[in-house]
């Protein structure tokens, strides 16, 4: 542990502290709230606005063979007897099932559902005109997959002066295996030069504008059975965004993906920030961990950014959710890689030289991608020996060891899944206290 050297301006204390905002950590906190556990939360926000907003629960295994996997659950209890280390291996089947129903209600009832289908796996059209495997979509883009599995006539539209995405490349790209695509041009309302897709969606919340979009539109859609617009349906008012289109132009309407930060996941940081607090999180968000130490009665004392005016936090237990490289919660240098607020052991390849294939696109995917913090039953970080670190210490995410998400196609699924685990033994843990 690292200990800062200012004194702090400000003491607040908690049961349980969640350090960390990506999915894992938003999802960590809510489960916990819903608990009734006295948290704070900790982390800078714009990490989950890279999110897809997509919840993948298991696209591929086993990755070596790319293996496509069309029903998840299926999909997770291979995985999980063929690699008992996964993180997915330290829960059954059915409390993973409960971890993502309970956050897909969440969402329900926050007003941004999102489609579940019947059978396994689905696919949706990608920004660069490729299929991606999911599990569940934001209801805007529902329509999408219903179109693709139908092979359905759709007119794809993109808009001057927007960045990164084209209807265009959309359907060359997808030539051969959805040739009824039609794309076209058009003037955004209102739009002039550069075009960003928040502001776009923003602007969409008010119907004067999704009405100028629906008349703009309207003379292309000869012969179509439903239109693809890229993912500005509304930031808030998705609901009435997708309706008000769909009614103006008599057929349905969806959402493909744009690229990050996208307006998807910038719908699920808004949300949280928004929900959470009233549940009876306290965010401390942009803001940072600067050290943390163990205190005497065996909680622990966080010092927290910003530098010029920290503040203490004292807890009893703590979720670790920063995530790998891209969320610094693990660094690399060439003495190897390290947990970067702990000093927790990091399992990882035996040295350098391991760490990647000599082939860039090795099909077993690169050592390093599977180095983390290994956890035991309770998701608590452990030793070389497998003993527990710290009694009240519990991590999530994508931190954990002995998982490939990015290849695996598990990311929100195994932050979802672990961010429950572990709060659950952190509930068992402070019960003890009480």
């Amino acid at each position: 542990m690292n200990v800062s050297g200012k004194q702090p301006s400000c003491d607040l204390s908690c049961d349980l502290m969640i350090i960390g905002t990506g999915m894992a950590g938003m999802a960590a906190a809510f489960f916990a709230v819903r608990q009734g556990i006295d948290t704070i939360q900790v982390g800078l926000t714009g990490e989950i606005g890279f999110a897809s907003g997509l919840i993948d629960l298991l696209g591929v295994h086993p990755v070596v063979q790319g293996t496509p996997v069309d029903d998840p659950w299926e999909g997770i209890v291979r995985l999980c007897r063929d690699e008992p280390h996964h993180p997915y291996a330290r829960l059954d089947i059915e409390t993973i099932r409960t971890a993502f129903q309970t956050l897909l209600d969440f969402f329900e009832t926050s007003g941004y559902p999102h489609a579940v289908p019947q059978r396994g796996n689905q696919r949706i059209v990608t920004p660069v005109g490729t299929l991606k495997t999911t599990y569940a979509v934001p209801h805007t883009m529902q329509a999408g997959a219903w179109a693709l599995d139908r092979q359905a006539p759709c007119l794809l539209v993109d808009f001057d002066g927007l960045k990164g995405y084209s209807a265009h490349q959309i359907a060359a790209g997808l030539a051969d295996r959805w040739p009824v695509l039609k794309p076209v041009r058009l003037v955004f309302p209102g739009g002039r030069g550069e075009l960003y897709v928040e502001h776009m969606a923003r602007a969409l919340d008010a119907p004067a504008v999704r009405q100028q979009l629906a008349d703009a539109i309207r003379p292309h859609l000869g012969g179509v059975a439903a239109v693809g617009l890229p993912a500005v349906l509304g930031m808030y008012r998705t609901r009435e965004v997708q309706a008000d289109l769909q009614s103006g132009l008599g057929l349905p309407v969806f959402e493909i993906p744009t690229m990050v930060p996208g307006v998807a996941g910038l719908r699920l940081r808004e949300l949280f920030e928004q929900r959470l607090p009233p549940m009876g999180v306290r965010p401390l968000f942009q803001h940072r961990v600067l050290a943390v130490r163990r205190s005497k009665d065996g909680g622990m004392a966080f010092t927290i950014a910003p530098e010029d005016a920290p503040r203490r936090v004292k807890a009893r237990a703590a979720v670790l959710c920063t995530g790998r490289f891209f969320g610094k919660g693990l660094q690399a240098d060439r003495g190897g890689i390290r947990e970067t607020l702990f000093g927790l052991p990091v399992a990882q390849p035996k040295d350098r030289a391991s760490w990647h294939h000599k082939d860039l696109l090795d099909l077993q995917g690169h050592p390093i991608n599977r180095a983390g913090v290994g956890v035991d039953a309770d998701f608590r970080p452990v030793d070389a020996k497998g003993r527990p670190v710290h009694d009240n210490l519990f991590a999530a995410g994508s931190i954990l060891a002995h998982q490939d998400w990015i290849r695996q196609k598990c990311g929100s699924g195994l932050a979802i899944a672990t961010a429950y685990g572990a709060v659950r033994a952190a509930a068992r843990f402070l019960q003890k206290l009480y």
